[in-house]
């Protein structure tokens, strides 16, 4: 099997749940759900969902590059949100970051997530090409 290299962000869950941000094995990486929340740990973009969505997207995108990936080399996504509603503007996020290497994805409406503030929570994964 590859070794296993597993990606911290710092995150106070982290240690508390027991997970870390990413985990690259081989040419595969994978991108936990990743909340919006700024360095200090705190919600940004309140009650706005294309804010939180780029947050989201701007975590992720700083996850692959520390797993030696980028976002040209993610081919799923999930994307968890609280008010499906609100589809169009997490969608504009997503499309402004993949919209040129689109992949595969889903978005799905949860009763909520951890802290009522977070609109949306993204996860990603990605797959690097052979050596």
């Amino acid at each position: 099997m590859a070794a296993r290299k597993n990606i911290y962000s710092g995150a106070p869950w982290e240690s508390v749940a027991g997970y870390c941000r990413a985990v690259r094995v081989g040419q595969q990486v994978v991108v936990s759900g990743t909340a919006p929340v700024g360095p200090d740990g705190q919600v940004v973009g309140i009650g706005d969902p294309y804010a939180q969505a780029r947050r989201c997207i701007e975590i992720i995108a700083d996850a692959l590059a520390d797993a030696g990936a980028s976002l040209e080399h993610v081919v799923r996504t999930r994307m968890f949100v609280t008010d499906i509603t609100q589809w169009e503007a997490i969608a504009k996020a997503h499309q402004e970051a993949f919209g040129a290497i689109p992949p595969a994805t889903s978005m799905v409406e949860v009763s909520r997530l951890i802290d009522p503030k977070m609109l949306v929570e993204i996860e990603a994964d990605a797959l690097l090409p052979d050596p």
